[in-house]
């Protein structure tokens, strides 16, 4: 049985214009092989959907790619999501060929694995129940209680009690390592930085003539690869205040700091996290802990530093889920976590820095 939870309340997700067109396109993306990722895939389609609003002034920021701040009506198919054997486990995905990852498309023999880790089973409080244990009643689609329920991309459908990821199949069902049926909302501060060299101008590349821009970038402990210092978002716990969480845990270490230290971190912190920042992405997720059933949500926010003196005076230190951080040139050899390569990407073409020593084709009007 299908069941499209929450279709009669929710027409339009609060906050955002309601759509009355759609535009799409589809482009081919060469998705590079990450070090955790066991298995490799050939490049997959990427497929991005963007609807129109009914207010003149809002359709271009609507309508271009850079602006994905109103990414619940974007989708894109996931190619990390079948990586395999899944994260932290022995355990292989059943084999999704690129033409049956679409739900849309019948597949009477798909036969995925079933896996939760023993980690969510224990029943931390960063998790759910297993879907039948009594008393157990989520509001898919909602905010149910203290818990966001609700996805990014707009409403998913719920097939026998379990929300159905909205990007296809991914070979497992199941939660792994995730805590929460459904969306799992995450939060990701991109800090950037002009490079500068010994007397304080700006680095330019010497192709492109553009500056370069930097940010801060830790290496996870648990698959060693270089990501933005994000992380979970806490029941009840407002995004501005997950990102600057985050960043203060992973980056600057202020678990370890004594209240003291921790004061002096806000402090400098307020003035960077206060100022005018951009909200780069807001959406699903390819990541390689997603399931059929849960899937990984995040919101991107570019908090930029022009002069380069907030973040002088706070010294990077790694700590929490971090095992190393430090300031990193941005450029396309980037090779990071899920799909943090791409929000790094849309902050270069917002600041205008460099990216690519290939220009790329022409447009033509």
């Amino acid at each position: 049985m299908l069941l499209l939870a929450g279709a009669l309340r929710a027409a339009t997700v609060p906050g955002f214009p309601p759509a009355v067109a759609v535009f799409s396109f589809t482009v081919v993306l060469s998705t590079q092989p990450a070090r955790c990722v066991l298995q490799r895939r050939p490049p997959l389609r990427y497929s991005f959907f963007f609807f129109f609003c009914n207010s003149s002034a809002n359709c271009w920021s609507c309508l271009h790619p850079v602006n994905m701040f109103n990414s619940y009506n974007v989708k894109f198919y996931h190619s990390k999501a079948f990586t395999s054997p899944y994260p932290g486990s022995c355990v292989e995905r059943s084999q999704v060929p690129e033409d049956k990852v679409d739900w849309l498309i019948e597949w009477k023999d798909y036969n995925p694995v079933e896996y939760t880790a023993m980690s969510v089973l224990a029943g931390p409080n960063w998790a759910d129940p297993q879907i039948n244990d009594k008393g157990f009643s989520p509001k898919f689609n909602e905010r149910d209680g203290e818990v966001e329920r609700r996805s990014l991309n707009g409403l998913y459908v719920v097939e026998n009690g379990r929300p159905r990821n909205p990007s296809g199949r991914t070979g497992l069902t199941g939660r792994g390592l995730l805590g929460r049926w459904g969306p799992n909302h995450a939060a990701d501060p991109v800090v950037t930085r002009w490079k500068r060299d010994g007397s304080g101008n700006k680095v330019a590349h010497p192709v492109t003539g553009k500056n370069i821009l930097q940010f801060v970038a830790i290496k996870r402990r648990d698959c060693g690869e270089w990501a933005i210092p994000g992380g979970m978002v806490d029941p009840g716990e407002k995004i501005s205040a997950t990102l600057k969480r985050e960043f203060e845990e992973e980056a600057l270490n202020s678990l370890q700091k004594s209240p003291e230290e921790r004061a002096e971190l806000e402090k400098q912190l307020h003035k960077l996290f206060s100022q005018e920042h951009f909200v780069v992405y807001r959406g699903y997720v390819d990541d390689p802990r997603n399931t059929d059933n849960a899937w990984m949500e995040t919101e991107a926010v570019n908090y930029h530093d022009e002069t380069g003196e907030t973040m002088d005076n706070l010294p990077l230190e790694a700590g929490d889920d971090a095992g190393i951080v430090k300031w990193v040139d941005i450029s396309e050899k980037l090779k990071l976590y899920a799909s943090h390569s791409y929000f790094i990407k849309l902050v270069t073409e917002k600041r205008g820095a460099h990216w690519s020593e290939d220009p790329g084709p022409e447009c033509c009007e």
